[in-house]
């Protein structure tokens, strides 16, 4: 058996700051089911926000986030992430990071939705691209030790204490049992779970839904969040810094609507709100073949060139439409997740030994939505706690154990799915899995529809008990790779289901119909989920109000 001080399940942004964190003097691994620097952490496009400039504060960016985050973001939470953000961005220009710079050489910085202040530090439209690489020559400078293209299958769990996982190499089709001291999620969001996203295919949710089956808590999962511009058809995110640099949103009659909607902040509102404006556009007949239109053209070909370059490039690619001449059709689509793993400040969840950082966390900061460029900055600032922490955590404990029993069942598992020769497919469950999702679960939510697709995920449940696989081969078999993440993306499905039929109230990006209005005396709490063989149980618990009293 393989065994570690700390393996850090994904090697996005945050498992990869995690491990440089708690590299120096113990043995750190990371396993990631992609080349690291296939995360999705390097489609980050727009920026990671920091207060750096002297005319802006570190308060001024907690009030932004807690405000945006419909106040349901526990505020000690969101105050560490705003504090110590500033530090960790030019620690990230000392390591390499090219910023794009502004007239006096300084990082530059440009203006994001739903905040009071142009505080999103970028790279052209290319940030997280430029920040993975950086991380990545860490990684190879501290000697950590990769295991890539190895698919995790399950946490090993002994009496609510963490002690490692079991692991398929998928080069070779192997099975193993890895122990660690301490093991660090940092696996990404679960967009997949829709059938269009701007998520990559990795994003399956993986990491969540094994910390669920382990006994975590996941908390928030109804919160889902839509990107206001993607393309049609390929889900591709279109940066919000093509807004944040003066995009405008056209609807069919060339008005920029969202002078109706928001006149203050125009399309710089928060992109829950915009993403339902444009919605009821499309809804109310004033859509472009179920978009609305982001016209850039008056920002000039130079400063498109100069900022917004991979944003040209696929719009061109895509839908064949050059943003320097006309105007890219682009609508809402399922960008990420607010909820996750349960942890507290400091990363830790309720099983010894086992945290969560990034995306697959719920720390949580970004509440009922997200503010654009708070992202990234939450997979390096929890990314890091997390490393101090565990390693901390890993000086305390002199050895590590596992009994047989985790490894045979995972096995067995494996082993019926390859023997199976008749049953249901994966490609036609994961569709109808999606599809229920993208119909019922989107911008706007009623309980009847909600309800159908519960009960479609119920009976997806059923029938995935019954797959088989054409490939039934161990080297490289994608086919049970796809298979597994199936039995993620469902269990993922139903807590956001269950979560969201529950919550009887509108707040950030989870909008009912039915019940429009935000509710604090009634809602003004964390949803809690957690596993049984019937389904979720859910419970609920306080959210952390600290300096910031919930305003409408």
């Amino acid at each position: 058996m393989r065994v570690h001080d700390i393996l850090i399940v994904g090697a996005g942004l945050a498992g990869m700051r995690a491990a440089v964190a708690a590299a120096p003097g113990l043995d750190v691994a990371i396993i990631s089911k992609v080349h690291p620097v296939r995360s999705h952490s390097v489609a980050a496009q727009g920026g990671i926000n920091a207060a750096i400039h002297p005319n802006d504060s570190w308060e001024a960016h907690a009030f932004d986030t807690a405000k945006g985050s419909g106040y349901l973001g526990d505020q000690d939470a969101i105050e560490v992430m705003c504090q110590e953000g500033p530090a960790d961005i030019l620690e990230l220009e000392r390591l390499g990071a090219i910023f794009s710079r502004n007239g006096q050489g300084q990082i530059a910085q440009r203006p994001f939705g739903g905040a009071g202040y142009p505080r999103t530090c970028y790279a052209a439209d290319r940030t997280g691209h430029s920040l993975l690489h950086v991380m990545y020559e860490q990684l190879m400078k501290k000697g950590v030790f990769v295991y890539e293209e190895w698919y995790v299958l399950s946490l090993i769990v002994e009496d609510k204490v963490c002690k490692g996982v079991i692991a398929m190499d998928v080069l070779r089709g192997e099975l193993h049992a890895i122990g660690a001291k301490a093991v660090i999620f940092a696996t990404g969001g679960y967009g997949r779970v829709y059938s269009s996203s701007t998520n990559a295919v990795i994003n399956t949710g993986d990491g969540m839904s094994m910390a669920y089956r382990a006994g975590a808590p996941l908390m928030d999962m109804e919160f889902v969040q839509f990107h206001p511009t993607t393309l049609r058809e390929t889900g591709i995110l279109i940066t919000e810094g093509a807004r944040g640099e003066g995009g405008y949103l056209l609807n069919t009659l060339g008005e920029r609507f969202m002078n109706r909607y928001d006149p203050q902040r125009m399309e710089l509102a928060t992109r829950d709100f915009v993403s339902r404006c444009e919605q009821q556009e499309v809804d109310e007949g004033r859509g472009v073949d179920g978009c609305v239109l982001l016209d850039l053209r008056h920002l000039g070909k130079k400063k498109i060139l100069e900022r917004l370059p991979q944003i040209r490039e696929l719009a061109i690619s895509f839908v064949g439409v050059d943003p320097i001449e006309s105007p890219v059709p682009v609508r809402p689509g399922a960008h990420y997740s607010m909820g996750g793993i349960r942890t507290n400040a400091w990363c830790e969840t309720e099983l010894a030994g086992f945290y969560a950082a990034g995306e697959c966390a719920c720390v949580s900061v970004h509440g009922a939505n997200r503010l654009g460029g708070n992202s990234l900055l939450e997979t390096i600032v929890f990314g890091r706690r997390a490393g101090v922490r565990a390693s901390e955590h890993v000086r305390r404990v002199k050895t590590v154990e596992i009994a047989s029993a985790p490894f045979l069942a995972e096995q067995k598992k494996v082993e019926r799915l390859l023997k199976r020769k008749n049953g249901e497919r994966i490609g036609p469950l994961r569709e109808e899995l999606g599809a229920a999702m993208t119909e019922h679960l989107g911008i706007f939510r009623a309980r009847e529809r909600m309800e159908k697709a519960l009960q479609k995920i119920q009976e997806v449940r059923q029938r995935y008990e019954n797959i088989h696989l054409e490939d039934r081969g161990k080297i490289f078999n994608t086919e049970l790779i796809n298979a597994l993440e199936l039995g993620s993306l469902i269990d993922l499905a139903e807590t956001i289901v269950v979560g969201a039929i529950n919550r009887e109230e509108s707040r950030g990006s989870h909008y009912r119909k039915d019940f429009p209005q935000r509710n604090d005396a009634g809602w003004l709490r964390h949803t809690l989920a957690y596993c049984t063989e019937s389904g979720p149980h859910l419970e609920y618990a306080p959210v952390k109000i600290t300096r910031f009293p919930p305003t409408q």
